[in-house]
């Protein structure tokens, strides 16, 4: 059990997000650990929003509900939201799973097809590939949606273009959408230049800076507030906050959030190699430290190399079976921002510089600015200070949504 004080401080902290905003509700749950955090003085117990069980079962109660999750949808005894809510005897209808799969085992960029789900025998319908979002058909008859989704904090990560999708579909159907919030594990980190208009993608729907430093639920008031919905529509949407929590805090993720982020290490590098997506050169796809390494057979001859072969997540790696050279940095200290320097690095010393950059790199970064930059020579301080001011601006609108 949390102590008195920490009890009065929850409440506190509830009724002040209750003000801040509406769409917000307080817990009154005390006993539910999901992770603990320790401080110079005391241990504080994080509670996600799926753990706050108190608060959302009531407004489940006597409804058909759909849930969209996949294997981060875990309470703090390790139990999945959905076996939970059939267990509270929830009137659960079925699955929508995102990119990955209900159960996080498909290659990025795989097609998933519907299916059942073997345990519970509830139907799943993939929100990937051709039906991103959900089909009025495919919302009949229900009466709300659970979003539980665990995201990483970066642009392209395609669980908040899932959101952005199920959100307009909410809104055009006048379903309530119940969005259990989580931690960014990247906390608070704000940095990269800002999506422009004509790159939008799947891979970076909205324009905000490539690391976003909010959690879901921010990221999920954020869409409504700016009305970035198809039409300008705006979903019913309720936020049930994490409890005990604080931007600054370190949070290590109980499971994966995807197959080739399988660590705290690749999760912190995740936005800064994800660019190397858009070049010839391998983060790691097909070893055992994805996100953690890069390098490709067109870079000098290094210390460290490593030989991509089909593997949980990687079906076919890129520059499988050769031998890439590079750079291994899953024992480096975790980084504080977007970090350029791997990628300025692998593009001025690639045996071929017209064939490094691919299509894909542009819809990444958001911006043919950085490519640009990059190809001219352009310093790192210099490309830092050309995303200052998209960078103030977007932190003055993110204040309106901020909750921790």
């Amino acid at each position: 059990m949390i102590s008195n004080l920490v009890f009065k401080n929850t409440v506190l902290f509830s009724v002040l997000l209750m003000l801040s905003c509406g769409s917000l509700v307080k817990s009154k749950e005390e006993g539910r650990k999901k992770k603990e955090i320790i401080t110079e003085n005391t241990t504080i117990e994080i509670q996600t929003g799926a753990d706050n069980s108190s608060v959302y079962l009531p407004l489940l109660k006597d409804k058909k509900v759909g849930i969209v999750t996949n294997q981060t949808g875990i309470l703090y005894n390790k139990t999945h939201v959905v076996d939970f809510l059939l267990e509270q005897k929830i009137n659960l209808q079925k699955i929508f799973a995102p990119e990955h799969g209900f159960r996080g085992t498909a290659d990025a960029g795989e097609h998933v097809v519907d299916g059942k789900d073997t345990k519970t025998g509830l139907p799943i319908i993939s929100l990937y590939g051709d039906n991103k979002k959900p089909k009025p058909e495919q919302l009949a008859g229900l009466d709300v949606l659970v979003f539980d989704l665990q995201d990483v904090g970066a642009r392209f990560y395609t669980y908040i273009s899932s959101l952005h999708y199920v959100m307009e579909a909410c809104a055009e159907n006048k379903i309530q959408l119940i969005v259990l919030d989580s931690p960014n594990p990247n906390g608070g980190i704000v940095d990269g230049p800002i999506l422009e208009k004509e790159f939008t993608s799947f891979v970076g729907m909205h324009p905000i800076t490539l690391l976003h430093g909010m959690t879901i639920g921010e990221y999920a008031q954020m869409i409504n507030g700016e009305k970035w919905l198809k039409n300008s529509v705006q979903c019913n949407l309720t936020v049930i906050p994490c409890l005990n929590y604080k931007r600054e805090m370190a949070y290590s993720l109980p499971v994966k959030p995807s197959p080739n982020l399988p660590n705290d290490q690749a999760i912190n590098l995740y936005a800064s190699l994800c660019l190397f997506e858009g070049t010839n050169v391998s983060v790691g796809r097909g070893t055992e430290k994805q996100f953690q390494i890069y390098g490709s057979p067109f870079l000098p001859k290094s210390n460290f190399s490593f030989t991509p072969i089909p593997n949980f997540g990687a079906k076919e790696p890129m520059h499988k079976g050769l031998v890439c050279h590079g750079e291994d940095l899953s024992t480096i200290t975790k980084v504080k921002q977007l970090e350029l320097k791997w990628l300025i690095k692998a593009y001025q010393t690639t045996a071929d510089k017209s064939k490094f950059f691919n299509s894909f790199f542009t819809k990444l970064a958001g911006t043919k600015k950085l490519q640009e930059q990059i190809e001219t020579g352009t310093s790192e301080a210099e490309i830092r200070k050309s995303w200052e001011k998209g960078i103030n601006e977007f932190k003055e609108m993110r204040k309106k949504y901020l909750i921790y």
